[in-house]
């Protein structure tokens, strides 16, 4: 299955040593057992029909997470504007289905991986990653977080009926100014914010001193 991104292009179909890794979901791999909701990677990958492919596979194996958590949205932490968004979704969540993680932080680095981005690409749009075939960028992605809220805040995915060009140029803009407009932090600002950091899958790398801009 693939995703359609906010720019309306398919989302890149994983490789077969990768996607035979994956199956349900995702959660920073601090305890021996994962949640059900977490999508777990196969111990156990088919077999490679070449010596490349298991060359291939075996460096996927060593280089992915054993498990990584749906529903996260990847967002420029030292932006001002989208912290305000990220505690706005949070008030509204109230079944806390969204987690969150600042694009600056390590934590994030597997979900570029896994969708084939890099942390310029988030800068210029939020990534939202729903699954390991699915995932958004930009107004896609910030409307389908606003369809796992209750309503009235879910009413606000209707907006994707709006083409994905007309969507995206006004995102663009927004997003190209939001630092002009709105300011910017050092480093990710949630650590300003301990009382929500339960909803991040990177609150131990906050807590041990925080992600910062100096990745760029």
């Amino acid at each position: 299955m693939l995703a359609r991104t906010v720019g309306g292009r398919a989302g890149p179909r994983l490789a077969p040593p990768l996607a035979g890794l994956l199956l349900r979901g995702y959660a920073p791999p601090t305890s021996s057992a994962a949640p059900a909701d977490d999508l777990v990677i196969d111990k156990d990958p088919p077999r490679a029909s070449s010596p490349s492919a298991a060359t291939a596979a075996s460096t996927v194996a060593a280089t992915m997470p054993t498990v990584l958590q749906p529903r996260v949205l990847i967002y420029d932490g030292v932006c001002h504007l989208c912290h305000r968004g990220v505690k706005w979704v949070i008030r509204a969540d109230k079944h806390a289905k969204i987690k969150f993680c600042c694009v600056q932080s390590k934590a994030a680095e597997p979900y570029l991986r896994l969708v084939g981005m890099d942390r310029e690409d988030v800068l210029r749009r939020v990534l939202f990653v729903e699954g390991p075939e699915a995932y958004y960028e930009g107004s896609t992605a910030a409307l389908k977080v606003a369809s796992y809220l209750p309503l009235p805040y879910s009413v606000l995915s209707s907006l994707l009926i709006v083409p994905t060009p007309l969507r995206d140029s006004v995102y663009d803009y927004i997003a190209k100014n939001r630092y002009n407009w709105f300011g910017k932090d050092d480093k990710c600002i949630v650590t300003k914010d301990k009382d929500i950091l339960e909803r991040f899958i990177d609150r131990e790398e906050i807590l041990g001193g925080g992600p910062s801009s100096s990745f760029f």
